[in-house]
């Protein structure tokens, strides 16, 4: 199947971020990745034209296509299955929570200059405990860019800045993996970046647990907010008090000249917890 040929007649939109994934191998490698049951239904994000959609829509029980493009519409309704509906808006505008009844799956191959709004509005961010949209959502099929995908499975002993807000935010409410690389000409029009499909394991439970998830993620804003700064500083410039940051970062035995991309979630959830203490 020519996928090339079928998108280059579509007029692709840089404003939306249109790059058609045109590779038959990724496509497939996508729907084993789904592991899609006939009783299963699918949430698509930015279908684009169809070519995977044409390939959900033979697995699962129901496909739910959410597409912003008016002309990307007019494609994905020429596929005629009977188990595809089509939803016109923005993801970001989209409660997932009320397209359906059950649990759902989602396969999304998405602008990436909106990929961190889009994580947090499937996920919630980091104390959103009662989440609608993640209550709702067993697993995630994304392709970002390679580099995101780097952030989003980092530790803190990552190299660079890869290991950071994106990290945690990804990390606190799912498993995180890489299933693979995806070279730039396997997308039409080529994007300038090479890319990469990640699965997130939605958790039941967060991944600390906490006395305060407002105040853990205060502490982490501000621990990653300057990022040549020394944890110390970081929290002062974050309002926390002097005294309160001296007493915990020695109860737990860190160097107050530490980084805070060098402590792991865990210590930042410590670090949490004792400057709520202190404070």
């Amino acid at each position: 199947m020519n996928y090339f040929e079928r998108a280059k007649y579509f007029r692709t939109k840089k404003r939306l971020g249109q790059n058609f994934l045109i590779d038959g191998e990724v496509i497939s490698d996508i729907i084993d990745y789904a592991d899609i049951s006939p009783e299963d239904t699918v949430v698509e994000i930015g279908p684009g034209v169809g070519f995977v959609t044409e390939q959900l829509v033979k697995y699962a029980k129901k496909v739910i296509a959410i597409e912003l493009d008016e002309d990307a519409i007019k494609e994905l309704k020429k596929l005629n299955a009977s188990n595809l509906e089509i939803i016109h808006n923005d993801i970001l505008k989209t409660d997932l929570s009320s397209l359906c009844e059950g649990k759902i799956k989602i396969v999304a191959n998405i602008p990436y200059y909106i990929t961190s709004p889009i994580i947090a509005h499937l996920l919630g961010e980091i104390d959103d405990l009662a989440n609608k949209n993640r209550a709702k959502i067993t697993d995630i099929i994304l392709m970002v860019q390679e580099e995101v995908a780097r952030r989003m499975c980092a530790d803190e002993k990552s190299q660079g800045k890869q290991y950071g807000l994106l990290t945690i935010l990804s990390q606190f409410w799912a498993d995180v993996e890489i299933l693979r690389i995806v070279g730039r000409k396997c997308f039409y029009p080529a994007p300038k970046v090479t890319s990469a499909l990640v699965k997130l394991v939605v958790r039941q439970k967060p991944l600390l647990e906490l006395s305060d998830y407002s105040h853990f993620r205060k502490t982490v804003r501000s621990g990653f907010a300057q990022r040549r700064k020394n944890i110390k500083n970081c929290l002062l410039n974050g309002g926390f008090s002097k005294e309160a940051i001296s007493k915990s970062l020695c109860e737990l035995g860190i160097d107050e000249n530490t980084r805070g991309e060098k402590l792991s979630i865990a210590d930042f959830g410590k670090l949490s917890e004792l400057l709520k203490k202190y404070c």
